[in-house]
């Protein structure tokens, strides 16, 4: 009931849109930490990935958790930009555009971009369909390498390339959503504004460089199949 009436208002569409825009950065956040155990070596990495496969329940609940909350995040964003653009006036919409930022008037397309990432992403290191060869190597225990996977992916620079753009996209978006969520939930306002900007612009430099941390690592050498 709650949720029908979050969906029956604009206002309501924009809560869940920074609910569930906030559930995902914090899963962007943890998954990101996750990946640091590249920098530790293969034991740690491959110990991390065999405690989560250890847990299958918990592990697939919040995989199919945030598989909803993200379908649910796409679709009532595209809905808003469709309402906001319907309403719009063409010369108004002529003159926004020209002080709209880069970041929020390409919202629906970086957003589309990391989906089709994310969805190159499951298949590549998830499922094994992107390189089969890597995904079945093996350590020294029998656990799934995961470390050295990620390692062989990397050294690929087109892979490596491909993962950097996407988190350009990721940060783009991100600087634009934390400002909309922070105005959302009534942390943003006029006064505040350069605070929430410099905020957002931080946020997404420090996911940018946190995610392409590992494939820059890789190519150059310093985290490599000895670790």
């Amino acid at each position: 009931m709650i949720l029908k009436r979050l969906f029956g208002s604009s206002i309501g569409r924009k809560i869940l849109v920074a609910t569930t825009g906030l559930l995902l950065i914090g899963f962007v956040l943890m998954h990101m930490l996750g990946n640091w155990n590249m920098f530790f070596g293969r034991e740690e990495m491959n110990t991390y990935a065999a405690f989560l496969k250890s847990i299958p329940g918990p592990l697939w609940t919040a995989r199919i958790g945030l598989i909803v909350v993200f379908i649910l995040h796409v679709i009532i964003a595209l809905k808003l930009k469709m309402e906001s653009s319907a309403a719009r006036p063409v010369g108004y919409k002529k003159g926004n555009t020209m002080r709209a930022s880069l970041a929020s008037r390409y919202m629906a397309q970086t957003g589309l971009l990391i989906l089709a990432f994310i969805i190159y992403h499951l298949l590549h290191f998830t499922f094994g369909q992107v390189d089969p060869n890597t995904f079945s190597l093996l350590d020294d225990k029998g656990r799934h390498d995961v470390y050295g996977m990620v390692v062989h992916s990397f050294q690929n620079p087109l892979v490596s390339a491909s993962y950097i753009i996407a988190m350009f996209f990721l940060a783009m978006h991100l600087i634009h959503a934390v400002q909309s969520m922070l105005q959302t939930f009534g942390l943003a306002g006029e006064q505040s504004r350069p605070l929430v900007q410099k905020i957002s612009v931080g946020v997404a430099l420090f996911f940018f460089i946190g995610y392409s941390a590992i494939p820059v690592s890789i190519l150059a050498g310093l985290v490599g199949l000895n670790g």
